[in-house]
């Protein structure tokens, strides 16, 4: 799904529209992301993960084709990206309940687990650049869907055995305990419209407000003499960042309160946002790593706190609710970037993220006030 910022640019060529027009033909890519992971995470804990993962794979796979073959219709491309979006969906409810329940150092497998996936991030955008730079648009779709096909083809053989639901978590579900997930909740909401909002705009920003390091780039030996993948690759890089800040994440939340380590990470993001308003070539970079190291960097820690909030037996439908606010209402944020950047300009998108930081934080601070009795961690 990472891929398609990077693109924003070239597909702006390539149908003549402006970028507010360009990005909201991924709207229904991002709404259904988040909107489907709740009857997808009911369908998890109903029918286990394995079954819906191969379905996530196999579904996303084609999607990609189609994307591919349609690149050139507005109209059915965007369709193809709504598809893309839904059997997305899948993979957090049912690949996160299936670590939160099976594995032992909880945070820290979802540390590594964050990554993961964050090489995934920093491979799609500058995989992106390249492939459209040397072939075009629609092989950068066709290799994403030989991807997902290929997931498909090794969830067949994966020997995964799913634990066995744990009775003993249901006398957890306490008042205070879902007044702490509802909470937390709002938390993550906020925290999607951030992560949204970043990462839909991060190449077409950095490729507008780099021009003498991408210059620079774009004058080495070894790159592409395009801008557009010189700012995929410092895309990339961000989030190689965030590989850092997940790893730092996940051990955060095991050996420190997990409540109070996810203060911590949103707090150290909040200056970051603004000053990525202000700070163009070299110090926006470095601000983007910082900021990316945070804000990635926090999520083992909410996924800590999601397990640690619900019963094992609705571990699933949990993670499916998280995701459904972080990028289902997450999703809005595509419109409100464009809104934002025609009204004033794309770097008052930042202006406005370090209030949605802000919420986060006081957000936090009234989680920890109201589940202050209950003992979270070890």
């Amino acid at each position: 799904m990472l891929m398609f910022p990077a693109l924003v640019l070239p597909l702006m060529d390539r149908y003549g529209m402006d970028l507010s027009h360009v990005l909201a033909l991924s709207f229904w890519m991002y709404l259904l992301f988040g909107l489907t992971a709740l009857p997808w995470g009911l369908l998890s804990d109903r029918l286990g993960a394995r079954p819906l993962l191969l379905v996530f794979y196999a579904g996303a796979g084609l999607c990609g084709l189609a994307a591919g073959y349609f690149v050139d219709s507005p109209g059915a491309f965007s369709l193809c990206l709504a598809g893309l979006g839904l059997f997305s969906g899948i993979y957090h409810p049912a690949g996160l309940g299936l670590i939160s329940r099976g594995i032992g150092r909880m945070s820290v497998a979802l540390g590594y687990n964050g990554m993961a996936g964050n090489a995934g991030l920093a491979a799609a955008p500058i995989l992106a650049g390249i492939i459209n730079h040397f072939y075009g648009i629609r092989a950068a779709f066709l290799f994403l869907a030989c991807l997902n096909l290929l997931g498909t083809v090794i969830m067949l053989f994966l020997p995964i055995i799913e634990p066995k639901v744990n009775q003993k978590t249901e006398s957890r579900g306490s008042k205070r305990l879902l007044l702490g997930f509802a909470i937390l909740c709002i938390c993550m909401m906020l925290g999607g419209i951030a992560y949204r909002s970043v990462t839909v705009i991060l190449p077409s920003y950095f490729e507008l407000r780099n021009p003498a390091l991408l210059d620079w780039l774009g004058g080495l030996a070894w790159m592409p003499a395009s801008r557009n993948v010189a700012a995929t690759a410092l895309s990339s890089l961000v989030f190689l960042v965030g590989m850092l800040g997940q790893f730092l994440g996940g051990f955060a939340a095991e050996r420190f309160e997990p409540r109070r380590a996810y203060l911590v990470f949103h707090l150290f993001a909040l200056p970051m946002a603004l000053a990525m308003a202000y700070a163009t070539d070299v110090p926006l970079l470095f601000i983007t790593m910082g900021y990316m190291l945070f804000l990635l960097g926090m999520q083992p820690i909410e996924n800590t706190l999601v397990a640690y909030f619900t019963p094992d037996q609705l571990r699933h439908s949990a993670f499916g609710t998280k995701f459904v606010l972080t990028f289902g209402v997450g999703a809005a944020a595509v419109h409100l970037v464009g809104w934002i950047k025609e009204v004033w300009s794309l770097p008052a998108v930042f202006v406005a993220l370090t209030g949605v930081s802000l919420s986060i934080v006081l957000s936090i601070l009234t989680l920890i006030m109201v589940t202050r009795k209950v003992r979270v961690g070890k």
